[in-house]
Order: structure tokens, then C-alpha cells, then sequence
């Protein structure tokens, strides 16, 4: 089992050089938190909002979505009908639509979605993530949770990146290794280049995917300690610190999938978003402070791997597939649905839901023209999120777009603005000041709480 010092004494002796505690943090009195932990839903690739959670049945053709939007338990809300189990918790969680940014790339809109920062250094597409790197949602998190026999921040079932890339902004950057997220190094046909330190790198031969799918994070761990100890390799320090975590007691029941039955694994979905959907529940239950599931991508026969929420629609290795027929498919929205309805019930139905903030968004939305390959092209100037429980009341919509979805009409989010929410509900002060290796001061957040969404 890890065993952590206290994390303000370790943010100034790892990572940051020998600054003292009080040099380090200057914060005003901690908020009362509303939650006590967070699931966080990233959709990677830009969930197709005009499609989804905020239809414009009145726009003209060619913007206009094809799906009919559909009444939702709350009256007066609808979303899109390939929601239908989306809209019967619809009471449980708030549409958020007018989040907004400028940037319509994936690397930089990543990177500002999880920091709250943006990095005009960035080299697209190989924006390896660097101890330079301002720390991602998870590190903070895990910078201001006490010790405990569980890591307080675990992303699964792989970080952000393709092409042997993590993408900057998962990690703990500037904050050093020890408030790295625990993860797991994502399946991509190249090397890892940037891998976290609390990473567990499997064998090659060990389909990490389908192991998640089938048999869960407790076989995967009992498989590699087989593994190592037959071929009597040891573990470098950062491996085995986290290694020792996730072999603890209280990490292997949190996630062993097989002590949940049947027909919960069938309600979140036997596939390796809805399993971890489940595993976000059961993380947060033996005490996990946040779980980042990250909604990545998918490998089509031809082995390519492909972006599940980039719908541009006319991929080849899809046979050139539609944007709305890559929605419609397995592994977009009929799954989602499926998963994010199970999660909200479940918490609820255990008491969890008012102590677990969920947060589910992308880096940016769709754009309102549909496209010549019947999909949408990036856009961040106006696109949806939802967030439910922890101190946000559900069955409310959080702002607007315009007659056509080009921009926000009303009550405009940021991404940083959605980060300090979290911070705020986590009883985390987003005003708290931290530093870099340079003595250089930052606060945890740049972005203003959303007093609107939060329970006053």
C-alpha cells in the first residue's frame, strides 16, 4: 500500500525544489465542499452538440440536425432522440449550453479544457506532455486531498493521446511525479513517448482494452505480477510506489468488475466505456477524489486508430462512413447513452449522487453546417456540457446559444470557469496560489466558479 506524506509538505519537497509551506500556498479559507469527489466524462474529439443536447429544430436545412429533438422528463428540456435513456434522468443533471473558447484544434483546446491555461507552445500534433506543463485537473486534485490507501486522482482506461503521444495537460507538469494521476499508458501503434510515472506499462502481449472489458483491473494486476515474477524483472521507484497502491486490499475490491452481477455489468454496457463508467462508480465509492474517464477512440478491422467524437463524417477506414452514421454506431452515442443513464440512477439509487459531482464534456462541440460528408467540423465557440449532483441541482439548462448554435446568447462558460466549479465543489480554493520550480506564482485557477449551477 502507498503511503503519502502529507500533500502540502510533499508540494514543496517533490517537484518544486525545498520552498517551504508557507511560500508555497497563499489561500483564503477553503470553501465548504459540496462534493466529495468528481467523475469527470471527457469525450475526446468534440461530442456532436447540434446533434445531442441542444437541437435547433427551427434552423434551416443544412444546419438543422437530422434527429428530432425528444420531451425529457423535465418539462420544456428536450435532447436529441438517440438520448431516449438520457432523457429519463434528464431530472438529475443540467445541460450547460454555451460553453466557449477560441481554439478549434484538439492539442491546445485539450490542454486549456483540463488546465484551465492556455499554451500557445505547443507543436501539433506532437504536444508530448512536459514537466513544464501547467498541472492538469487531476494533479491539483490530488495535491490538495490527504493521504489515503486509494490515489486520490486515477484516469481510465488510458490518457489522451495517439501516435505514441500523452497529450500535455494530463499530468502533474510543473507539480513533479507524485500528483501524476494514476493511469494506465494508452494502446497506440508507436511507443509511448511521454508516458506518467504512476503509469502501470503492461506487456505488449496483454491486450489492456479487452482485459478491462472482460475480466477487469484486478486480473490485469494479478497477470502482470505473474509476468514479473517469472521473468524476475523489478519495478523502477515510480512504478512500484503505484504498482504497491493498486495492489493494495482496498484498490483490488474497488476494482474487481467481477463483485458487481450481471445485470449491472449489462445496464452499464459489456464494452470498455461502460465498464469503466462502472469502475468511475466503484472508485468513487472506496474513496477516490476523481476519476477522469476518457472517452478516446476505437480501432477499426484496417488497425487505425480512430477518434470516436471527431465525426467528420467520410473516413476511409470506415468505408467512408457518415458523421451521423459514426454517431449512430457502436461506439458513440447508442453506448453513451447506455453508460451515463446507468451512472446517474446507480449513484442516486447508493446515496452517491449528491456527494459525486459528474461532469461530462470534449474540448470543444460540432459546428453548425453540416458538411458534405454529412458530419461537423470542430468548433469551440459554442458547444454543450452536463453536469450533475454534487451541489448542482438537476432538470435545469445553464445558458443558450444563438437562433443557429454559432455562439453563446447567454451566461457564457469558459473551460477554466468549468474547472473552478470543480475546484470550488471539491472545497478547493481556486484563488489558492502555487509555484513552479522558477518560484514563479500561479493560481489553481484563473476561471470564476459558476454560482448559477451550484446549490446556494
Amino acid at each position: 500500500m502507498l503511503h503519502r506524506r502529507d500533500a502540502m509538505i510533499r508540494l514543496g519537497q517533490l517537484g518544486l525544489g525545498s520552498l517551504s509551506l508557507p511560500t508555497l500556498l497563499k489561500a483564503s479559507v477553503a470553501p465548504k465542499p459540496s462534493a466529495r469527489s468528481c467523475i469527470l466524462l471527457f469525450l475526446w474529439g468534440g461530442p456532436s452538440q447540434p446533434d445531442m443536447w441542444d437541437l435547433k429544430p427551427d434552423a434551416p436545412e443544412g444546419i438543422r440536425s437530422i434527429y428530432k429533438p425528444i420531451d425529457t422528463v423535465v418539462p420544456g428540456v428536450s435532447i436529441s432522440e438517440k438520448l431516449p435513456l438520457s432523457a429519463r434522468v434528464a431530472d438529475k443533471f443540467t445541460i450547460i449550453r454555451s460553453m466557449s473558447h477560441e481554439s478549434n484544434n484538439h492539442e491546445p483546446s485539450v490542454y486549456h479544457t483540463l488546465t484551465g491555461r492556455r499554451n500557445p507552445t505547443l507543436v501539433v500534433p506532437a504536444n508530448a506532455r512536459k514537466r513544464t506543463d501547467f498541472p492538469g485537473v487531476g494533479a491539483l486534485v490530488s495535491a490538495f486531498t490527504p493521504p489515503g490507501a486509494l490515489p486520490a486522482s486515477v484516469t481510465i482506461p488510458q490518457p489522451i493521446g495517439h501516435d505514441g503521444f500523452n497529450y500535455a495537460g494530463t499530468y502533474g507538469g510543473f507539480l513533479g511525479p507524485r500528483f501524476d494521476p494514476m493511469e494506465m499508458r494508452q494502446v497506440t501503434p508507436a511507443s509511448t513517448k511521454s508516458e506518467g510515472s504512476h503509469s502501470l506499462n503492461l506487456p505488449e502481449e496483454l491486450h489492456r482494452a479487452r482485459l478491462i472489458a472482460r475480466k477487469g483491473l484486478l486480473h490485469l494486476m494479478d497477470e502482470e505480477d505473474r509476468l514479473l515474477q517469472k521473468s524476475g524483472q523489478g519495478l523502477d521507484a515510480s512504478r512500484e510506489l503505484a504498482y504497491r497502491m493498486l495492489a493494495s486490499p482496498e484498490a483490488k475490491r474497488a476494482f474487481d468488475l467481477d463483485r458487481e452481477g450481471p445485470r449491472t455489468r449489462d445496464r452499464y454496457g459489456r464494452n470498455e466505456y461502460g465498464e469503466s463508467f462502472l469502475l468511475a462508480r466503484r472508485l468513487v465509492e472506496a474513496g477516490v477524489r476523481l476519476v477522469t474517464v476518457t472517452w478516446l477512440y476505437f480501432v477499426p478491422k484496417k488497425g487505425n486508430i480512430l477518434n470516436t467524437w471527431d465525426t467528420h463524417g467520410g473516413t476511409a477506414d470506415l468505408g467512408g462512413l457518415t458523421g451521423f452514421q459514426m454517431l449512430e454506431s457502436d461506439y458513440g452515442i447508442p453506448p453513451f447513452d447506455l453508460a451515463y443513464s446507468a451512472l446517474l440512477e446507480d449513484l442516486d439509487a447508493r446515496g452517491l449522487l449528491d456527494e459525486t459531482m459528474v461532469v461530462t464534456l470534449g474540448e470543444f462541440g460540432r459546428t453548425p453546417k453540416i458538411n458534405p460528408n454529412k458530419g461537423r467540423e470542430h468548433w469551440g465557440m459554442c458547444y454543450s456540457a452536463l453536469i450533475a449532483g454534487g451541489g448542482v441541482p438537476g432538470g435545469r439548462v445553464y445558458g443558450s446559444s444563438d437562433k443557429v448554435g454559432a455562439f453563446p446568447r447567454e451566461d457564457p462558460v469558459r473551460p477554466e470557469d468549468m474547472l473552478a466549479t470543480i475546484y470550488q465543489a471539491l472545497g478547493i480554493d481556486p484563488e489558492t496560489e502555487i509555484r513552479d520550480p522558477q518560484d514563479r506564482p500561479y493560481k489553481v485557477c484563473e476561471g470564476t466558479p459558476v454560482r448559477g449551477l451550484l446549490k446556494t
